[in-house]
């Protein structure tokens, strides 16, 4: 079984969860193309990474989720956690791919199922945007899509979140 970002589930409300995710480390690329297509673009570079394309030749097994943070309409970051307790990151050496250390990061997450499109996706981000404004909640920074599965899994079996960064003291009480 893959390997899962690891988090701690502070509480729920309704179907959204505010979760605590542990200091962790990514390896990132940024990519250029369409929401639907980074994604696959950003996939190639970041598994040559962990297969073992760095400066130690390190092979890093595959983990779950991929993170897809859409910084404009064709600009991207897509990123895979490390594996917990990797201590030695070994450095890129494709250009275009950076590994960095991750903070406590709190977030609201909301998971669906099916098939990954921009709107469906961007659809579930509005809906938990806007219920967290109505909570008084303001995102901390720009949303994180994740998805779980490989693109061969058939949709109505694939997981996905949305995960919008958010103060951990914005947490509300269960």
């Amino acid at each position: 079984m893959t390997e899962e970002a690891a988090f701690r589930l502070v509480t729920r409300r309704g179907n959204v969860e505010f979760r605590e995710y542990a200091e962790h480390v990514l390896a990132s690329v940024s990519v250029s193309g369409t929401f639907e297509s980074a994604p696959s673009v950003g996939f190639r570079p970041l598994v040559g990474y962990i297969s073992g394309e760095n400066r130690d030749n390190t092979q890093l097994a595959m983990t779950a989720p991929v993170f897809h943070e859409a910084t404009s309409d064709s600009s991207h970051v897509i990123s895979f956690v490390l594996p917990h307790g990797t201590t030695r990151v070994p450095d890129p050496v494709r250009p275009g791919v950076t590994t960095h250390v991750v903070p406590l990061l709190t977030v609201a997450a909301v998971r669906f199922a099916g098939g990954w499109n921009t709107q469906r996706a961007r659809g579930y981000e509005s809906r938990l945007l806007r219920q967290l404004s109505e909570w008084g909640i303001t995102p901390a920074s720009t949303t994180l899509f994740a998805r779980y599965d490989p693109p061969w899994k058939p949709g109505f079996l694939r997981r996905n979140e949305v995960l919008v960064p958010i103060n951990g003291s914005d947490v509300p009480s269960a």
